[in-house]
């Protein structure tokens, strides 16, 4: 079977006519039509509606997954009061460990900002080198934040 590439290339492209020819007298009076505006307005009031609701329901689930997790949060603080403050100074220690350790990352990177952007060898060894570290370390400093943070009271419903 022979493959003509010529044919394959002119197949992928088609020509669309489009003219004033193609609306009929019909529809250019329906659009005149003030029942018709009304009745297209009421389809997109419809359609925002429910879009409405949509939306509702989602903030509904989110809210109420964002109380249960407040609430989970706050009984084991109350259960491991002591826990939560060693988390609150383990917390702050990692702080300043992840300040020390983006102060050592910009220093390496003003240090070869040319190297930086000449060569992909040394923005990958860089990456390589600080990328995976200050992930994990930005990690567990959020994670005992939260663990230590008093709990925000829930709003009134």
């Amino acid at each position: 079977m022979t493959h003509d590439p010529q044919i394959a290339r002119e197949s992928l492209f088609t020509q669309v006519e489009v003219t004033a020819a193609g609306i009929t007298s019909d529809a250019l009076e329906r659009e005149g039509d003030p029942a018709f505006s009304a009745r297209l307005l009421r389809q997109i009031l419809a359609a925002q509606d429910r879009q409405n609701e949509l939306l509702e329901e989602l903030l509904s689930q989110l809210g109420t997954a964002q109380k249960q997790r407040t609430t989970e949060l706050g009984e084991w603080q109350k259960a491991h009061p002591g826990l939560a403050r060693e988390c609150g100074a383990a917390a702050d220690v990692l702080a300043r460990v992840q300040a020390t350790f983006v102060s050592g990352l910009t220093r390496e990177v003003l240090d070869n900002e040319e190297n930086l952007l000449d060569g992909e060898f040394v923005l990958t060894e860089l990456m390589d080198r600080f990328g995976p570290r200050l992930a994990h370390l930005n990690s567990l400093l959020h994670f005992l934040a939260q663990l230590s943070k008093p709990p925000k009271e829930a709003a009134p419903a």
